[in-house]
């Protein structure tokens, strides 16, 4: 057995009185901050002038109720994706929906819309067919983001070619460009 050459200090085992200390003191700092605060802020309006409100951010449009240009038959149109922000800059958000037929079997083809309300319109309007349904396309990874839609699309290279397995993939990128929706393709990340 190796014995230390520095001799055992008192101090290295805790007894009842450290923990009375320690709680003491924190409890001290405590009441201390208590105490200490710093004056409350006080914002006085220069007279003769009045605070306006803020204006109420407005609302985006809702997609019930709107009549989409999808012809379904027998079964209805449903939005299974739906993203809002302001794609012309005009301060007020657009509502971008991904709208298809409630089919029973298979993949039905995606429609994507913009859908906006004026101010003073009792409900909001298609203003824009971003994606046909007659193109027979899948929309997957949609965003809007900083006035841009962004969407992946499935398609298929002949008609001969099963509804249930898409065989193309392909990123677009709508943005509002001269009074119009200018589609690109998204730029893609190189892999190292």
């Amino acid at each position: 057995m190796q014995y230390s050459a520095v001799p055992e200090l008192a101090h290295t085992h805790t007894r009842p009185i450290h923990w009375v200390a320690t709680a003491t003191a924190v409890a001290g700092v405590v009441a201390l901050s208590s105490v200490l605060q710093p004056a409350s802020a006080t914002a006085a309006q220069p007279s003769g002038t009045r605070a306006e409100p803020a204006p109420a951010a407005a609302a985006a449009p809702a997609t019930t109720g709107v009549t989409f240009p999808v012809r379904c038959g027998p079964v209805r149109a449903v939005v299974v994706k739906k993203a809002s922000g302001d794609l012309d800059g005009d301060g007020r958000p657009e509502t971008v929906a991904v709208v298809h037929c409630d089919a029973p079997m298979g993949t039905p083809p995606d429609g994507v819309y913009v859908l906006t309300q004026a101010a003073d319109a009792k409900k909001p309007r298609v203003v824009a067919t971003l994606v046909d349904p007659k193109d027979r396309l899948t929309v997957t990874d949609f965003t809007v983001r900083a006035g841009t839609v962004t969407a992946t699309l499935l398609g298929y290279s002949s008609p001969d070619v099963p509804s249930c397995c898409p065989d193309l993939k392909n990123g677009a990128k709508w943005q509002w460009r001269n009074g119009a929706f200018i589609r690109s393709t998204p730029s893609q990340a190189l892999g190292v």
